[in-house]
């Protein structure tokens, strides 16, 4: 079967190549693939920046956006033949540690954890793979290809789920969010600030294309720069990776303020700042800068609920280009309006 792979630590090894069918070691539930979503991830992995196949293995199946087609499953695990779903990304470490023990393995502390696409485990990258139902995640039906937002929006899920316990330790009522970049994780980090009723506001470089429309449609502010912002923020998603970016904005956090930092930036700048000066402010005005990565069980069933809530028709939109698989690397060529590219495993 066809499926989407890299040789890890090589830059520039995208290809399409014929692998062996699923080992059912990978999961008792057989899936099609449908839809594959390009992220950052992917970009790094390709570049050979980072990326580790199984134990012997010279390329690794990438993808870990998932959406898929139940074809064969096991009775007793509430999935069947014609069922959406997407699958969870990490696997706990085998030892385990503390936090795997108990479930939490997006927080593993020995760094032993599996991840599917990404880290010794296969992805679902291919036209067949296989999940144990354990790390299966359901997909309404009505969400259609929607769905294959499921795992970057249980990333934003997890992400305010922290913001919430770090907010909590004192007197905790939000009011204004900022958002940095109106990627996929920024345009959903947005559209769950809306739906639970916040001001929000949203910075990108990009002053035309579809970014400023899809932040508008959501009821939230559009600004090209930071000058523009006409209140202080509470609460604080980074989603672009830019030092700069990340110092200038937490500066703005007000008293108790937090700072989640979620996005990654490819490129690796030396920024000037007066680093003295701001650790005065963040710490006289007890701002909490917290970072969230991967996400757990509990996160994607929260996906799948943020994205029922949402406007099917703004969803679609951010679905802005989709490749066939017999060329997916041309999905990892960025074209000025792209937001999300998604890979047709049908293709």
């Amino acid at each position: 079967m066809r499926a989407m792979t890299v040789t890890p630590g090589t830059s520039d090894s995208a290809r399409l190549s014929e692998v062996a069918e699923p080992s059912p070691d990978d999961g008792s539930i057989l899936v099609e693939g449908l839809l594959t979503g390009i992220c950052g991830t992917d970009l790094e992995l390709v570049s050979g920046h980072f990326g580790t196949g199984r134990p012997g293995a010279e390329q690794l199946v990438i993808g870990h956006e998932s959406l898929g087609r139940v074809l064969e499953a096991p009775a007793g695990f509430g999935f069947a033949p014609g069922d959406l779903v997407a699958g969870v990304v990490r696997r706990p470490d085998p030892v385990p540690c503390p936090a795997c023990a108990r479930g939490e393995w997006d927080f593993c502390r020995n760094g032993r954890y599996t991840e599917r696409g990404i880290k010794e485990m296969d992805g679902y990258g291919a036209e067949r793979w296989r999940v144990d139902p354990y790390f299966a995640v359901p997909v309404p039906a009505e969400l259609g290809n929607s769905g294959v937002l499921v795992e970057p929006a249980s990333v934003l899920t997890k992400a305010w789920e922290q913001i919430d316990v770090v907010g909590q330790r004192s007197w905790y009522g939000p009011e204004h969010v900022l958002v940095t970049g109106a990627g996929p994780i920024g345009l959903l980090a947005a559209m769950v600030a809306r739906q639970r009723g916040y001001d929000v506001h949203v910075l990108d470089r990009m002053s035309d294309g579809p970014k400023p429309e899809l932040v508008r449609a959501l009821g939230a502010t559009y600004l090209t720069d930071l000058s523009e912002l006409t209140v202080v923020p509470d609460v604080v998603v980074e989603a672009t990776g830019v030092g700069q970016v990340v110092f200038d904005c937490a500066k703005l956090l007000g008293p108790a303020g937090v700072m989640c930092l979620i996005g990654i930036s490819l490129e690796s700048a030396p920024i000037g700042v007066q680093l003295d000066a701001l650790i005065r402010q963040l710490v006289v005005r007890n701002v909490a800068l917290i970072g969230v990565v991967n996400a757990g069980k509990r996160h994607y069933a929260d996906a799948v609920d943020v994205l029922q809530a949402a406007d099917p028709e703004w969803l679609g939109r951010l679905i802005t280009r989709t490749v066939p698989l017999s060329d997916w690397p041309s999905a990892l060529t960025r074209e000025p309006d792209d937001i999300k590219v998604v890979v047709d495993m049908r293709g």
